[in-house]
């Protein structure tokens, strides 16, 4: 009988000052904007899980049922004994279909939540309980470095990055980015990778601002994030949200909106908004197909598979 494997996770998360640091910092910006992993606390985690079921938001389903498609087309290409490297790993629903797809594989779940990414890695392992597992809370958008055991050190690297979170990333940095995964995942390491594409304007917004306001509450609960976790004093009911497709850009523009005059203190610190100054909360950047194979080939990846839906609307690339 296999060995049943138990999920830990070690804990790299920034500390409540480098958060405030990087909240000041994201404050004196036009404009103002903070980084997208502060969305994903536990609340924000559960949040964005309920974003993920509403019917505007179809990025999941869609990405899943094309794992669950071409999973064996994808690890076709992939060794034995294989590390699976999921950065974002958030309710860890999306890669079953490639631990089921490989041979001995083992699995590193990255992300920013430790509270999340423990309940997630303890339902994967329940249903994985011979694939051995662990789980890393860190930004895994900064450079990392990774606390691998000696065994685990040999194993060829599959980095797994799904979701279209790569559009999180300004497109300077979204390049950046891809080649620090190049250097993390080594010579031999492949990528497998979400890409959301550019759609009518119409049906972009609404998949970001549901009608039954998960998309608002997501955003807000970065205020009371604020609030909870650094002691920041701010209304988070003084602010609208409002998502916007930026054409000229191609990305869609996350942002809660100051209703009248705002302030917000931290750590001594006062930040005035004006009536309609904006809060960007994050950036979504779409990417055609050749658009992102030219940015994937900036940051030295070339792709060896892409497969899409019926709309091709959503793709997933194989990169090496």
């Amino acid at each position: 009988m296999a060995e049943i494997e138990t999920f830990s996770i070690i804990d790299l998360h920034p500390t409540p000052a480098d958060m405030a640091a990087v909240v000041l910092r994201g404050l004196e910006q036009r404009p103002r904007q903070l980084p997208a992993w502060l969305l994903y606390d536990q609340q924000g985690s559960l949040l964005f899980d309920e974003i993920c079921k509403q019917p505007e938001y179809t990025l999941k389903r869609t990405e899943l049922e094309l794992l669950q498609k071409h999973a064996n087309s994808f690890c076709a290409q992939i060794p034995a004994n294989s590390l699976v490297l999921e950065f974002g790993a958030g309710s860890a629903e999306k890669v079953g279909p490639l631990l089921q797809a490989l041979s001995n594989p083992a699995y590193i779940a990255l992300d920013i939540s430790a509270r999340h990414l423990q309940e997630a890695g303890k339902r994967l392992q329940a249903k994985f309980a011979s694939v051995p597992m662990q789980g890393i809370c860190a930004d895994y958008s900064r450079a990392l470095e990774l606390p691998l055991s000696a065994e685990w050190s040999q194993r060829l690297r599959l980095g797994f990055f799904p979701g279209s979170s790569l559009g999180n990333f300004e497109p300077a940095e979204a390049s950046a980015f891809l080649m620090r995964l190049k250097q993390l995942l080594g010579p031999n390491g492949a990528l497998l990778i979400g890409i959301d594409q550019p759609r009518p304007k119409a049906q972009l917004e609404a998949a970001y601002n549901d009608a039954a306001g998960f998309s608002a509450a997501f955003a807000r609960n970065l205020l009371l994030r604020l609030q909870r976790d650094l002691n920041a004093e701010v209304d988070p009911w003084g602010f609208s949200y409002k998502a916007e497709w930026q054409s000229e850009q191609q990305r869609i523009a996350m942002a809660l909106v100051s209703n009248g005059e705002q302030r917000l203190q931290l750590l001594g610190q006062e930040v005035i908004f004006k009536p309609g100054e904006i809060l960007i909360t994050e950036y979504s950047y779409k990417y055609s197909p050749k658009a992102f194979q030219s940015l994937a080939a900036s940051a030295g990846w070339s792709s060896q598979q892409r497969h899409c839906d019926a709309a091709d609307s959503y793709s997933l690339h194989l990169l090496v």
